[in-house]
C-alpha cells in the first residue's frame, strides 16, 4: 500500500511529462493537417517558386569570399526556370542519391528477407539480447551501421521494428529508434565512414583557400565520433524509455492492420530457432566470411582497381560504392541461407524474391519523384547558397569567436538543415564559407568540421523534407494506418532535441578538455 510520503508507481507520469506528453499530442494532431507527403513537396515548390522570385526582383545576393563571386538568386518564375523544371524533371529524379542506393540494396535485402535470413538473424539476436537492452543495443548497431551510409535507414528502420515487435513492444517505437538512430546521429559511428572520406575531402578543399597545403584526412574526427556514437546510443535510450514508450502508450488504441509484417519469432516455435534455420545461419556466416576475405584478397596489392587513388582504401570504390558491395552480400547470404532451409530451390527464385522486394517500394518511389524535383529547384535558384553566405558573415561581421561561433555555426547549419537533408551537399554549400571564416580565427578546420557534424545530424528526423522520414512513415502505418507526418515528428522531435542539447554538451566539454578530435588532431 501506497503512504502519502511515498513516491508515485514508475508508470505514473509527473505533472511535468504529462505536460510533455500533452504538447506532443497537439504537435501530432497539427503536424496530421498537413497534407500528404506528395502534395506537400508540390506546396513547397510553388512556395520557393514565389521565394526565389521575390529575391530575385530584388536582386538578393551575395559575395562567396571563397572564390570572390557573386550569387544571385534566380527565379523559378522565369522562362529559364520554366525550361529548367520541364528539361531536368528527369535527370533529377534518376540521379536522386537516395534512389539508387534504395534500389540497389533492396535487390539484396529482398532475398536475404524473402529466404528467411534477415527474421532468422533477428529471432536469434533478440533470443540473445534481454528485453531491457533492446534499445540501447538497436541505437548502438545503428551508428555502427552508418558504415553503410544510406543503406543503413533501408536495413535497420524495418528490423528495428520486428525486434521491438517479437518482444512484445510497438513495433513503431523500433522504427523510430532505429530512425532516429541512424538520422540524427547520422554523423557518429565507431567505424571510420564514407561520410568520413566525403567531409575531409570537402575541408580540405575549403581549406585550400587560406592554406594550399593543408590537408583533413577522414580519421580528423575519429575520436570524438567515437565518442559520440556512445553518448548517442545512451540519450536515445534513456528518452526513449522515460519520454517516447509513454507516449506511445498513450496513443489511442488501433487495431493493427491485417497485412502488417509477421513478428519474427511468433510462429510456434517461438524464438528457438529450428535445426535447418540454425545451419542456414551457420552456412550464410560461413559464406559471408569467404566474401569479406575475397573483397580484402582483392583489395590487397597497391595496384589493385579495387584501390582509390594513389591506392587509397577509404576513397576505394568498396567504400564509395558500399551500396552495392552491401547488396551482394545480402545476395549471398540470402541465397546459401535459402538454399540450406529450402526457401530457394532454383535460380528463378532469387529475381523473384528480388521483384517482391521492390514492389513493396512503390509507394516510396512515387514520393521520391516529388522530393528530387523540389531539392532541384531549391539547388538551382542559388536560395540555399545565398542563405549560406548571409548567416556566415553576419557571424564575421559581428566579430564572434570561440565557443560563440560554434554555437552559431550550429545554429545556421541546423536550421539550414531542416531544408537541405544531404549532409554532403550542404557542407559543400558551407564549407567554402565557414572554414575559411573560422581559419582566419585560429580555429583549425577539423574543429568546423566536427562542430557541423553535429549540426548535420539532429534535424534530420525532425523534417519530412528527409527522404527517409518519408521512408521511415511508411513503416510505421505498416502497423498503424492512422499514422502521419505528425505522429512521426512527435515522435522523433523530443529525441532530435535532447540528442542535438547532449551531442553540443559534449563538443563544448571536449573543447574545454583539450581533447584530441582524432590522431594527431589537437581540438584548439
Amino acid at each position: 500500500m501506497t503512504t502519502a510520503t511515498s513516491p508515485p508507481p514508475p508508470d505514473v507520469p509527473s505533472k511535468q511529462l504529462s505536460r510533455v506528453l500533452a504538447a506532443l499530442g497537439r504537435i501530432e494532431r497539427l503536424g496530421n493537417k498537413l497534407p500528404h507527403p506528395f502534395w506537400l513537396f508540390g506546396v513547397l515548390s510553388v512556395v520557393l517558386a514565389l521565394v526565389s522570385w521575390l529575391l530575385s526582383a530584388t536582386g538578393a545576393s551575395a559575395l562567396n569570399p571563397a572564390t570572390g563571386k557573386t550569387v544571385g538568386v534566380r527565379s523559378l518564375v522565369s522562362g529559364e526556370g520554366l525550361r529548367m523544371m520541364i528539361s531536368d524533371a528527369v535527370t533529377n529524379y534518376a540521379t536522386f542519391p537516395p534512389l539508387g542506393t534504395i534500389l540497389v540494396v533492396m535487390l539484396g535485402v529482398a532475398v536475404a528477407d524473402r529466404s528467411g535470413l534477415l527474421p532468422a538473424m533477428l529471432r536469434a539476436a533478440v533470443a540473445r539480447v534481454p528485453a531491457r537492452w533492446l534499445t540501447f543495443t538497436l541505437a548502438f548497431t545503428a551508428m555502427v551501421a552508418h558504415v553503410a551510409s544510406d543503406a543503413a535507414y533501408v536495413v535497420l528502420v524495418p528490423l528495428g521494428a520486428m525486434a521491438f515487435r517479437a518482444v512484445g513492444r510497438s513495433p513503431m517505437l523500433g522504427a523510430v529508434v532505429a530512425f532516429v538512430s541512424v538520422s540524427a546521429g547520422y554523423d557518429a559511428s565507431p567505424l571510420v565512414t564514407p561520410t568520413d572520406a566525403i567531409l575531409a575531402g570537402l575541408t580540405t578543399a575549403a581549406a585550400h583557400t587560406v592554406d594550399p597545403a593543408y590537408v583533413v584526412n577522414p580519421l580528423s574526427n575519429y575520436f570524438f565520433s567515437v565518442a559520440s556514437s556512445v553518448v548517442l546510443a545512451v540519450v536515445v535510450t534513456v528518452v526513449t524509455e522515460k519520454v517516447i514508450a509513454r507516449r506511445v502508450a498513450a496513443m489511442p488504441e488501433e487495431p493493427e492492420p491485417e497485412d502488417a509484417p509477421e513478428a519474427a519469432g511468433q510462429e510456434a516455435g517461438g524464438l528457438t530457432l529450428r535445426t535447418e534455420e540454425r545451419r542456414g545461419l551457420r552456412n550464410a556466416g560461413l559464406a559471408l566470411l569467404v566474401y569479406a576475405a575475397l573483397v580484402v584478397v582483392a583489395m590487397a596489392p597497391a595496384s589493385s582497381p579495387l584501390r582509390g587513388e594513389g591506392g587509397s582504401i577509404v576513397e576505394s570504390p568498396v567504400l564509395t560504392g558500399i551500396a552495392v558491395v552491401l547488396a551482394v552480400a545480402f545476395l549471398i547470404v540470402g541465397a546459401v541461407y535459402g538454399r540450406t532451409v529450402g526457401t530457394v530451390r532454383t535460380g528463378r527464385d532469387i529475381p523473384d524474391q528480388m521483384a517482391q522486394g521492390l514492389r513493396e517500394m512503390a509507394p516510396i518511389l512515387v514520393l521520391f519523384f516529388a522530393i528530387s524535383q523540389f531539392l532541384a529547384y531549391f539547388k538551382w535558384t542559388g536560395v540555399g547558397e545565398v542563405l549560406a553566405i548571409r548567416g556566415a558573415g553576419l557571424l564575421k561581421s559581428a566579430g564572434i569567436t570561440g565557443p560563440v561561433a560554434f554555437l552559431g555555426v550550429l545554429l545556421v547549419c541546423t536550421v539550414i538543415n531542416l531544408l537541405v537533408t544531404s549532409g554532403s551537399a550542404q557542407w559543400a554549400l558551407v564549407s567554402p564559407v565557414f572554414v575559411p571564416m573560422f581559419m582566419l580565427l585560429d580555429i583549425p578546420p577539423e574543429v568546423t568540421q566536427a562542430v557541423y557534424r553535429i549540426a548535420d545530424s539532429c534535424t534530420n528526423a525532425a523534417t519530412p523534407m528527409s527522404a527517409y522520414f518519408v521512408m521511415t512513415l511508411g513503416v510505421v502505418q505498416r502497423y498503424r494506418r492512422s499514422a502521419g507526418i505528425g505522429t512521426l515528428l512527435s515522435l522523433t522531435l523530443p529525441l532530435c532535441l535532447v540528442m542535438l542539447a547532449a551531442w553540443t554538451l559534449l563538443f563544448y566539454a571536449w573543447w574545454a578538455l583539450g581533447i584530441p578530435l582524432g590522431p594527431g588532431v589537437p581540438v584548439r
